[in-house]
């Protein structure tokens, strides 16, 4: 099973956990806890969306409603940054929020230095870095890359997208729909090149036609023109030969002289 077939079954999972819950904040703040534990979710959009979940904004739950948003588009800077008022985390979230930093870093740069990368989860040493790199994110399929010790650095091939911030949702309509427009635009001049190699090559096979019907009209005036030849030839022969026969015809005879 793929990395988003699991995503989306396990999302669906816990919307219907959060839904069933409808306005009970204590049962949605267990689902909510539940799921930023869970090993191998990595989005809560669809959790945030959900109208009873939004309802605790401004309860005395609305607290685990930061700790879902914290989720979806935080770091684990954020956390330390907010930590007096969040829920105190369990480990199973201060490793998902980890994981989830090395997502948000890989989707802004393709090489991240091992300096940063220590700073920003609170890793005192490389080899402990790497460790969690590789078994905490690349064998949990969020991100996949090269780990250069050499120059210090984990360079990015693959990461899984987070969730949109809000804010970020009108950039991303007027990224795709440039993209779109653009996409259009090459699509119209593809088949405008298409269209003229459509036209040349008819004009190609016209071309090699008349070239063709040339040939064979040169063929046939040079088959003639040999025919004409040959046939005057052979009656220039036979004239020859009648002169010849005639001519012999006049001609004196020696006589012979007697042999004494």
């Amino acid at each position: 099973m793929d990395i988003e077939q699991k995503q989306s079954e396990i999302i669906d999972h816990f919307v219907k956990q959060a839904s069933s819950a409808a306005s009970n904040a204590s049962e949605i703040a267990s689902v909510i806890t539940d799921a930023t534990s869970h090993p191998s979710l990595f989005a809560f959009s669809e959790i945030l969306a959900l109208p009873n979940v939004l309802q605790l904004e401004a309860t005395e739950n609305s607290v685990y409603l930061d700790m879902l948003r914290l989720f979806a588009h935080g770091t684990w800077s954020d956390y330390k940054s907010n930590a007096g008022s969040l829920p105190q985390l369990v480990p199973e979230q201060i490793l998902k929020l980890k994981q989830l930093t090395v997502l948000t870093m890989a989707d802004t740069y393709k090489v991240l230095p091992y300096d940063q990368l220590m700073q920003e989860l609170d890793v005192t040493n490389v080899r402990e870095l790497e460790d969690f790199l590789i078994n905490e994110c690349m064998y949990a399929g969020i991100v996949r890359g090269k780990l250069d010790q050499l120059q210090r650095c984990f360079e990015v091939q693959f990461a899984a997208g987070r969730d949109l911030r809000p804010a970020q949702l009108g950039n991303m309509i007027h990224t795709l729909s440039n993209w779109l427009s653009t996409s259009e635009n090459l699509l119209v001049t593809i088949q405008e090149k298409i269209k003229w190699a459509d036209s040349m090559g008819e004009i190609d096979k016209k071309h090699r036609q008349d070239v063709e019907e040339k040939v064979e009209e040169v063929k046939k005036t040079l088959f003639k023109a040999d025919i004409d030849f040959r046939s005057h030839e052979e009656i220039c022969s036979e004239s020859g030969g009648v002169m010849d026969y005639e001519e012999d015809r006049v001609r004196p005879k020696r006589r012979r002289h007697p042999i004494h």
